[in-house]
């Protein structure tokens, strides 16, 4: 008999490890099995992880009936598997792959087990399950990766852009035009051609922030230039052709100015009608800085306009109290409206109650001179405030893009919340009023003209990200000029972008008020579009997932152990779920419409947050202080002497200083030991809604498996799991969405009629940006910004590419 066949040899030695090991897991699973039953979940881990530990016994012992043990406990778990989870391959990947591969093992050991009848029988059968289990499997992840629903409708030609400014040949705004649809009507690149895109030009800004990165840019063009920000407000000028640099103005943001993530997502450009051409500034770059400034340049030379406040800036924080660097950022390009320049700004969150006022202010295109300001605590005030007074502070802020309509004279500003977001009893009624809400500014008074609330009372940090877009909106009684909201917790409002009268279905909803820090401080009802929503139904625990049985039982445990009664759920001191969490549904990307098919385009994050309210005092000892308390600076110091640093993921960890308690935000909910989450994917889909009804017309998971793993190690799997996303999509005349945003750095192409990924190309670092598309010398580009994100774990740089079609000859 060889020797490994003996009990002294390697395969008896293995197998005396391998039954440790399953020993060992049983025992896991037992005691947390019990632990899981008490709080009333599954007794699924209870019953296996007994079975686990006699397996275990017998093959240390080896005994041919550990094999037939384990089998039976591979049989029950499969059984069960699909009873709790059906057909979901994804989900039965925690529950069925470990087992698979211990069920392989320990078919390994049976040329050294000791005979007990049926030895071969035990063998065969144990194996015939698992090659059935492996064929299954390749089934279900084969009808995983199947097509979705198409019924999509036909064209209609009913929804049009009302803006003055057109795609085609240009991308002259953020969002396409200023009605924010994200559409070209170029069809040079269809469904039938996209296959052969290939890279035509591409530039590096050089700005490479080593910490918070994420420029999140997508460029304009205008004539034959692009212009484009950097992460740190460098402003370029390119050859739309050939993507060579004509100018640079380098506005000089120290880093100290960086608030959450180096951002800026682009410039607006503006044309003086009554200019020559060739006069200075008769064309401007306009942008916001990190460090609270409006900037003014020539579009033609990059020189700063002289005309325009102190050589072609403003200090928007004046009459804010000299703020901390950070704490006053603008990230989003401004909106111009009939001369004036409308900016909101964004106020650092989780510092301090009382941080920067959320003023709303409108200058002069020309001159900078400020038009009006809207501080919501005194209305009454246009202008800036007396000497020795300030803005109010601790107001909501708008940090997101707001969205023009020049015929209305209005700007569609969405909200945020007071810097802490996560209480509520110190607020003042007009901040209970326009907090997360929409509301339409008139640019002729620095008034509010209508305001609708999409969450009373937030303290889910569900403010509005997306910028709103604007349609021409078929119903029975004619066109009307409407507005399209989508709104983080995923549900989408249109209304009559002229008076606020909402062109569809809304309900006010029962909602958990109790279990909660703040009693009696919650809204017994929130409002419910009846709409479209990308809304996913309530967790169970069955939605748990991890990389194996165990810690999948340990995100069961958390989550019974947690308070989660469904859609806003009070935050409390014990930890709570928050889905979806601050970044679930729509955020800055916003949404594209196509407006010849009638049909919505929205990528979507559908993650949980795993919360808790952490008393002062703890938080105090944990080290968490705002960025201008001087220990918070000590600590930067002695960090960054060591090579570290203070950053981390937003809200984990913010002091939220004036109230009484702050906030620690687990993002996603990841699992320290892997990083993997504890929901079972998808984390983010993208989705094709019918614009006259709302009506869903496919729905699938975005983003592949290539870049994430356990530990951050890569999988390379190209299989679609559906990654959280940043970033918004374009769509085309030609038939294709065009979008990168999701976390396995791939820009792609996807057929808007059925949803299927028709081209991708792998980006030198993560696409957390909107794409654009325009027209140059005949020929029909996509350029996307490749600057990665420090939040989304996509790897930082500098790239702006751009895509085209071979040229002929």
């Amino acid at each position: 008999m060889p020797r490994w066949t003996t009990p002294s040899g390697w395969g008896g030695w293995l197998t005396l490890l391998l039954g440790v090991l399953i020993f060992l897991i049983g025992g896991i699973l037992a005691v947390g099995g019990v632990q899981l039953l008490s709080l009333g979940g599954s007794w699924y881990y209870l019953v296996v992880g007994l079975m686990l530990i006699v397996a275990g016994a017998l093959l240390v012992l080896r005994d041919v009936r550990g094999v037939w043990v384990y089998g039976a406990a591979f049989l029950f778990t499969l059984v069960w598997a699909l009873w709790e989870t059906g057909l979901d391959g994804w989900a039965l990947v925690p529950r069925l792959v470990g087992p698979l591969v211990l069920m392989v093992l320990v078919l390994a050991t049976l040329p050294v087990l000791k005979p007990h009848g049926g030895k071969r029988l035990a063998g065969g059968g144990a194996l015939g399950l698992a090659v059935l289990t492996v064929v299954f499997g390749f089934a279900v992840a084969q009808a995983n990766q199947a097509g979705v629903e198409n019924r999509l409708p036909g064209p209609r030609g009913a929804y049009n852009d009302p803006a003055l400014l057109k795609t085609g040949a240009d991308w002259p705004a953020w969002g396409g035009t200023d009605s924010a649809q994200r559409y070209s009507p170029l069809t040079q690149i269809n469904k039938d051609n996209v296959g052969r895109l290939e890279r035509a030009w591409t530039f590096r800004t050089g700005d490479l922030p080593e910490e918070r990165w994420g420029a999140e840019t997508t460029p304009l063009k205008i004539g034959n230039t692009v212009y484009l920000c950097s992460a740190r407000n460098k402003l370029f000028a390119l050859d739309a052709a050939t993507g060579q640099q004509k100018w640079a103005y380098d506005p000089q943001v120290a880093d100290e100015n960086i608030p959450y993530t180096a951002a800026c997502r682009g410039v607006t450009y503006h044309v003086r009608a009554d200019a020559q051409p060739a006069q200075p500034c008769a064309t401007k770059i306009i942008e916001g800085t990190l460090d609270g400034r409006i900037i003014a340049v020539d579009a033609q030379t990059g020189r700063p306009c002289p005309a325009f406040g102190q050589n072609g800036a403003v200090d928007i924080k004046r009459g804010m109290g000299d703020p901390y660097p950070g704490m006053v950022s603008i990230t989003s390009p401004p909106v111009i409206v009939r001369g004036v320049i409308v900016t909101g700004h964004q106020v650092l969150d989780g510092q301090k109650r009382w941080n920067a006022s959320g003023v709303i202010q409108g200058f002069d295109v020309e001159t900078g001179e400020l038009r009006f300001a809207w501080d919501m605590m005194r209305p009454d005030r246009t202008g800036l405030p007396p000497e020795g007074e300030t803005y109010t502070p601790g107001t909501p802020n708008m940090w997101t893009t707001a969205t023009g309509d020049e015929a209305l004279g209005l700007v569609y500003l969405p909200m945020g919340n007071s810097a802490a977001d996560y209480w509520s009893s110190s607020r003042r009624p007009q901040e209970n009023e326009y907090s997360t809400a929409l509301f339409a500014l008139d640019v002729t008074t620095g008034k509010p003209r209508w305001h609708f609330q999409t969450v009373h009372k937030d303290v889910w940090d569900f403010d509005l990200g997306s910028q709103a877009t604007l349609i021409d909106y078929p119903t029975g009684g004619g066109v009307v000029p409407a507005l399209l909201l989508p709104t983080k917790q995923g549900d989408m409002y249109v209304f009559n972008r002229a008076t606020g009268q909402m062109l569809h279905g809304m309900e006010e909803r029962p909602v958990p008020t109790t279990g909660g820090t703040e009693q009696g401080q919650r809204a017994p009802t929130q409002p419910f579009s009846l709409f479209a929503t990308l809304r996913k139904p309530n967790l169970e625990e069955r939605d748990m997932w991890g990389m194996s049985p165990i810690d999948q039982m340990m995100c069961r445990i958390n989550f019974k152990k947690a308070n989660y009664q469904g859609y806003y759920t009070p935050p409390s001191t014990n930890h709570y779920i928050n889905y979806p969490g601050y970044n679930g549904g729509s955020d800055w990307g916003g949404v594209a419409v196509d407006p010849v098919r009638g049909v919505i385009i929205a990528n979507y994050n559908d993650m949980p947050n795993y919360n808790r309210l952490v008393p002062r005092e703890e938080a105090n000892e944990k080290g968490w202080f705002p960025r201008d308390d001087p220990r918070y600076i000590e600590q930067q110091k002695e960090l960054a002497l060591r090579g570290g640093s203070l950053s981390k993921g937003e809200g984990a960890g913010d002091p939220q200083i004036g109230v009484p308690y702050a906030i620690d935000v687990n993002a996603g909910w990841r699992v320290k030991w892997t990083g993997l989450l504890c929901k079972e994917p998808p984390y983010g889909g993208i989705t094709a809604i019918d614009l006259r009804s709302g009506q869903t017309l496919w729905d699938r998971p975005f983003g592949t498996a290539r870049k994430n793993g356990p530990w951050g190690i890569p999988s390379h799997l190209p299989l679609e799991i559906g990654t959280p996303n940043n970033g918004g999509s374009v769509v085309t005349a030609g038939g294709l969405i065009f979008i990168a945003a999701a976390t396995d750095d791939l820009i792609r192409a996807i057929d808007i009629e059925t949803g299927e990924t028709v081209w991708s190309d792998v980006l030198p670092a993560g696409g957390q940006a909107n794409p654009m598309i325009y027209e140059q010398n005949g020929r029909q580009y996509l350029v996307i910004m490749a600057g990665g994100h420090h939040f989304m774990e996509t790897p930082r740089g500098d790239y702006v590419i751009a895509y085209a079609l071979p040229q002929r000859g």
